[in-house]
């Protein structure tokens, strides 16, 4: 379905939430909203069939309509049909889980929590997933899950995070702003849809600068931490937990 979740003119605008309606239409949102989403996910899909070595779980935070899940499945199947990976996605709406557990009815071995992320309990980790997730928590809830991530993950265990993000610098961040309104509307939004639902996330997505995200993981304790990929004010990273040596 497309989405029309702020097409018409509201009298109250309520904060975002990822709610029944916004589950409904919500690939076609982030197709729309989220610039090189595809590609992303591209690169998410490479960097797991080169890390992943079957050893602990894959663990999707925020997995939403399990859209990630369901193309890994696919490519690590691909890359190695005798081996089975280990899903879990996580999320704090139900109607996307709904979703999520449709979309991936084939996937072999998938645990759909229903749940807050930062009270789960990590246990034999391998690689999480982060795609716009970590934006939603308050900031003093974000380094104590990061640090709960590091502690979890195997040797050589990795983070994948994507977030968007704010420059540092006021005007920066306003032609960084521009040129992405300039993005949704090529993408057939309106200034209407534009203007609502940047009311609606106001406090509820709060973005930090690249400098902040890196010193995050950083201090998470991740042993290597580098941007991947950025776009105005989006930006994917990873976080690499060393291997021991023998």
């Amino acid at each position: 379905m497309k989405d029309k979740v702020f097409a018409d003119r509201l009298q109250n605008i309520a904060p975002f939430e990822f709610n029944e309606s916004v589950a409904s239409v919500f690939d076609d949102m982030v197709q729309r909203s989220i610039p090189f989403y595809q590609e992303i996910h591209q690169l998410i899909m490479d960097l797991v069939v080169r890390q992943y070595r079957y050893k602990g779980k894959i663990v999707d935070l925020g997995c939403s309509t399990g859209t990630t899940i369901s193309m890994l499945e696919i490519v690590l199947t691909e890359n190695r049909s005798d081996q089975e990976a280990q899903f879990v996605g996580i999320d704090t709406s139900a109607p996307m889980l709904e979703k999520a557990k449709e979309k991936c009815a084939k996937v072999r071995n998938v645990q759909f929590i229903h749940g807050d992320m930062t009270e789960y309990n990590f246990e034999q980790t391998e690689i999480v997933i982060l795609n716009y997730t970590l934006q939603f928590l308050k900031h003093s809830e974000r380094i104590g899950l990061l640090k709960k991530i590091y502690d979890s993950l195997l040797p050589g265990g990795i983070i994948l995070l994507s977030e968007k993000i704010q420059s540092p610098q006021a005007p920066m961040q306003e032609i960084i702003t521009d040129l992405y309104y300039d993005f949704k509307r090529r993408n057939g939004y309106s200034e209407l849809e534009i203007s609502q639902k940047r009311e609606a996330l106001e406090n509820v997505l709060v973005p930090v600068t690249p400098k902040e995200q890196l010193e995050m993981l950083d201090d998470a304790g991740f042993d290597y931490s580098e941007m991947l990929f950025r776009w105005y004010n989006f930006a994917s990273y990873i976080g690499m937990k060393k291997e021991i040596k023998s």
